[in-house]
């Protein structure tokens, strides 16, 4: 019978290093901004406690700091000026994500650049993408959207994005943005889907920070209910299949049975540690009841050993500071 005491013996502070079998790296971290065409200077946002919206002046700013922190990709989500039931600020050639995406790029040209395609913070009704009538009453309409989104991940790769990243869960969605980027020059940019997104009580704050509460319903209908496995790991089968590049689930820490199913596809997984997870680390942290350097970094270690090759995460600035302090 082999001894437990060997277990201890490699456990010693000077051996556990060595042996570690998952590591968390500056290269594992996607970090989320928020870019508000109406600010005029950093917004607080109360919900997410060190998180901001930034005026499209500091766009460039921002991204210089995370790269010179260690961050090697950011993941863009506007606020525009003005909504409509059309979302048509979304697609703008000069809209917000677009004139903020031509930031970065001018002063990082090296930065990722991976922008959230959806219509939820674009449309005065709070919903993804184009409303109708359908036999349940109004609700998002599935082809249509797909319209919508094409034109808006086209324009955001005309802007220069390396990576778009459809939200909305619509069926076929990869599929119509794979061929219209195609069809239309830009090959070279891939999709990141969120593939598996579950119809969560954890994006409060997100709606908070991104002003995309919806004025009727719920995003029940497009999105995975929390306790369908074979659901979940189906609609990432799917958008595999459609020619995306890189899978996700969100959110990520309480769906790790998940992310490990979603990663034996064969192709990359990002997991999307989401606002709320965020939000309640920070708030026992702030009562004392948490180390919050202890947690998040226990937190997003888990999320990679159970499969994520890239971590969508609120703390990555943080983080990059902490991975610092180790070295």
């Amino acid at each position: 019978m082999f001894p437990k005491r060997r277990m201890r013996r490699l456990r010693a502070p000077v051996i556990r290093p060595l042996l570690a079998e998952t590591a968390l790296s500056k290269n594992d971290l996607v970090a989320p901004v928020f870019i508000d065409e109406t600010a005029q200077k950093q917004k607080s946002i109360e919900s997410m406690p060190g998180q901001v919206r930034y005026p499209l002046a500091e766009a460039g700013t921002v991204a210089r700091d995370l790269w010179d922190a260690g961050i090697r990709a950011l993941l863009l989500f506007g606020i525009p000026r003005k909504k409509d039931e059309q979302a048509s600020c979304a697609f703008d050639p000069n809209g917000i994500v677009q004139k903020a995406v031509r930031a970065v790029k001018r002063e990082v040209p090296e930065m990722v650049v991976i922008t959230d395609v959806c219509a939820c913070e674009y449309t005065d009704h709070g919903h993804c993408g184009i409303v109708g009538v359908t036999r349940h009453g109004p609700d998002l309409l599935n082809d249509p959207s797909l319209d919508l989104m094409d034109r808006i991940a086209l324009s955001h790769a005309q802007s220069g994005a390396d990576i778009v990243a459809p939200s909305c869960m619509l069926d076929g969605v990869v599929q119509s943005i794979r061929a219209a980027l195609d069809r239309e020059g830009h090959s070279d940019v891939a999709i990141m889907s969120y593939s598996t997104k579950f119809s969560s009580a954890l994006y409060g704050p997100f709606r908070d920070a991104a002003d995309s509460g919806f004025r009727f319903g719920d995003r029940s209908t497009y999105q995975v209910p929390p306790g369908n496995s074979r659901e979940a790991v189906l609609e990432s089968m799917l958008d595999f299949d459609e020619g995306a590049d890189i899978l996700m689930v969100k959110p990520a820490g309480f769906y790790l049975d998940i992310l490990a199913e979603v990663r034996t596809l064969g192709i990359p997984v990002a997991a999307f540690q989401v606002s709320g997870e965020y939000a309640m680390i920070k708030a026992a942290a702030a009562r004392g009841w948490l180390d919050e350097k202890e947690v998040a970094l226990e937190t997003l270690t888990c999320i990679k050993r159970a499969g994520a090759d890239l971590i969508i995460t609120y703390f990555a600035r943080d983080v990059a500071g902490w991975l610092d302090e180790e070295q």
